[in-house]
């Protein structure tokens, strides 16, 4: 096939991809933070915290394991789904990424990575401000298929960026590193990830991201890593951390909405919509609230129905939870970005 030839299906390719836009004229839906974006970019990094082998990716549209933490698709997969985009939002690090996963929106998200160098540092994973690494190479891959800089910067304009971080910095780092729960108060640790989050919403301003979707941390207390040694009831001293970064973070958010112009960023409650399904599970179908479905000492065999479940894991909601709790989320990124 000649230059001609390749030239002309990236083009038909960009433009079959503008034209499914959906939802207030977003573009792409672009992932950073940690393992509840991640879609598979630590597959080869030299860590353990990774998760391409069974019974990871049980559930998933392949059914093999993808680098996802959960059974199935994960919320990068559900909200570009939900807003028009595509189904499945590869890694950008996966070796099977093509010109068309460039166009509408990759995950640059590192499973156990956090906002404080030290939470990336002890997993050997990408600490979330070098993620921003990978996005300039992107920008540079996406520039390649548009030929047009211009273009480029419209897409990246119009694309929703996903972030999710905190979370490990909390219930990892701070928890069980006396480097930082000694030198540091709770109060001043989430002060130093509000201003880490700040300095990291700038940064991708500047290379032209516009729309922000930023999710606080989960219940942390009800994860079954931390409930199941209560006998499945919430640790409430980090549910209490949980809830004081993500009232910070929130008040953070709608600062940064005078403080860049032209943007528009939104606070994502992940606390809330958990809990619910935790507290009151059969109301949303679930049987186990915080029993894990796999891979954990309470439940070393994987179970047989991961959809009765609120966690497949000891740290990660089921692909069923996050299809319950995405939706209006979904419905909140439209309505703020239309």
């Amino acid at each position: 096939m000649n230059y001609i030839a390749i030239h002309t299906i990236i083009v038909l390719v960009y433009v079959i991809s503008v034209s499914i836009v959906h939802a207030g004229n977003i573009t792409a839906v672009i992932a950073f933070g940690d393992s509840i974006l991640d879609t598979g970019n630590n597959n080869n990094l030299f860590t353990l915290t990774k998760v391409n082998f069974y019974p990871y990716g049980r559930d998933f549209v392949t059914r093999i394991p993808t680098g996802r933490f959960g059974n199935g698709r994960i919320p990068t997969d559900l909200i570009a789904e939900g807003l028009g985009i595509k189904n499945i939002v590869p890694a950008y690090r996966s070796p099977f990424l093509q010109p068309n996963d460039i166009l509408t929106g990759v995950s640059f998200a590192s499973g156990g990575s956090g906002l404080d160098p030290m939470t990336a540092r002890i997993q050997g994973v990408i600490w979330v401000p070098e993620q921003l690494n990978d996005f300039k190479a992107y920008i540079a891959k996406l520039n390649g298929i548009t030929g047009d800089e211009e273009k480029t910067r419209s897409i990246i304009s119009n694309a929703v960026f996903v972030i999710s971080a905190g979370n490990n910095d909390i219930a990892i780092t701070y928890f069980t590193n006396p480097a930082r729960n000694i030198r540091y108060t709770i109060f001043s640790y989430t002060d130093l990830m509000i201003s880490w989050t700040q300095s990291f919403i700038k940064e991708l301003y500047n290379l032209g991201a516009r729309k922000f979707a930023i999710m606080g941390t989960l219940p942390l207390g009800c994860l079954p890593g931390a409930s199941n040694a209560l006998g499945g009831l919430c640790l409430e001293p980090a549910n209490a951390v949980a809830r004081l970064f993500n009232q910070k973070l929130a008040n953070e958010v709608n600062s940064l909405n005078t403080l860049l112009p032209g943007s528009r960023s939104i606070y994502v409650d992940m606390y809330n919509p958990l809990l619910e399904l935790v507290k009151n599970p059969l109301k949303s179908g679930f049987t186990s609230p915080t029993r894990p479905c796999c891979c954990a000492p309470a439940a070393p065999v994987p179970c047989l129905d991961a959809s009765r479940h609120v966690f497949w894991d000891i740290g990660h909601p089921s692909e069923r939870a996050y299809q319950t709790i995405i939706p209006p989320i979904i419905q909140q990124i439209q309505q703020s970005f239309a």
